[in-house]
């Protein structure tokens, strides 16, 4: 399929069944709900050293649970794609579970390498030094103030000190941003290869998936998901402006959130289903 097919289809995808997407909202919401009241009643529990440690412990593993099915029922999403099935396939709670705990397993392994390299160069920059001891001379120095003075970080840290690490920051970032760009193209591919055989194994093989990059076409799989992720920005920039106009607007967000969730997975498994 050609890059504007995947799109127009993929877009059109999360209405063909408005019962299936409602569940995944419900299920969404009831998450992030149980995950709030979770942290809340375990910083309760732990202050007051009360029973709320254990509600908020039980609100918290609830939270994961649901938030590991609606990963795993993202990933059905894009075997459907793969599979160019009508319409969402049904939940099935346990296989969804356990696909939504592979898929995280799967995200730490292609996200981890990135990771070290750039703590590895923060470290070889000293940025993480000059951080330290920056923010160790501002703390020291704002508590000796006066009430009403204001201290820059300029008046505590020699100027020298801040271009090294200004020029520190500046190549990490630079470095974290291609890195962690490739591995997410990667992680795509990962996500699909895990939605086409449900083996973790195959699915964190990530040789295998800079090959299925080349085998769709380099230019086609950074075309789409770019596409996407412009599609996804332009929605959400549209909807945080009108929040600023029509109060409580945002509220959308609980619904174009989950139906833009199933967009951009059904368009990563039609994009994969060229070489499936």
């Amino acid at each position: 399929m050609e890059i504007m097919e995947i799109i127009k289809e993929a877009m059109v995808f999360p209405s063909k069944d408005i019962v299936k997407l409602a569940v995944y909202i419900a299920l969404s919401v009831v998450s992030v709900l149980l995950g709030a009241f979770g942290i809340i009643y375990l910083a309760i529990g732990v202050a007051s050293q009360s029973f709320w440690i254990i509600i908020g412990l039980i609100a918290f593993i609830a939270a994961l649970i649901l938030g590991f099915i609606t990963t795993g029922y993202i990933v059905s999403i894009i075997r459907s794609g793969i599979e160019h099935e009508e319409s969402a396939p049904q939940f099935m709670w346990k296989e969804n579970l356990v696909t939504g705990i592979k898929f995280v397993v799967l995200n730490i392994v292609y996200f981890i390498i990135p990771a070290i390299v750039v703590l590895i160069l923060g470290w070889a920059t000293n940025l993480f030094g000059m951080a330290s001891i920056m923010f160790t001379r501002m703390m020291y120095a704002s508590m000796a103030a006066p009430a009403n003075a204001t201290v820059t970080i300029a008046d505590v840290v020699p100027q020298s000190m801040i271009i090294s690490f200004g020029n520190s920051l500046i190549i990490v970032g630079i470095v974290a941003f291609i890195l962690f760009v490739i591995f997410g193209f990667l992680e795509t591919m990962g996500q699909c290869r895990l939605a086409k055989t449900d083996s973790l194994g195959y699915a964190v093989n990530i040789p295998e998936a800079f090959r299925d990059i080349g085998r769709i076409g380099f230019g086609k799989v950074i075309g789409l998901t770019v596409l996407i992720f412009v599609i996804i920005l332009v929605i959400n920039c549209i909807i945080s402006g009108l929040n600023a106009y029509i109060a409580g607007f945002s509220i959308l967000s609980i619904i174009v959130t989950p139906y833009l969730s199933f967009f951009a997975a059904r368009a990563s498994g039609l994009l994969y289903s060229d070489i499936a």
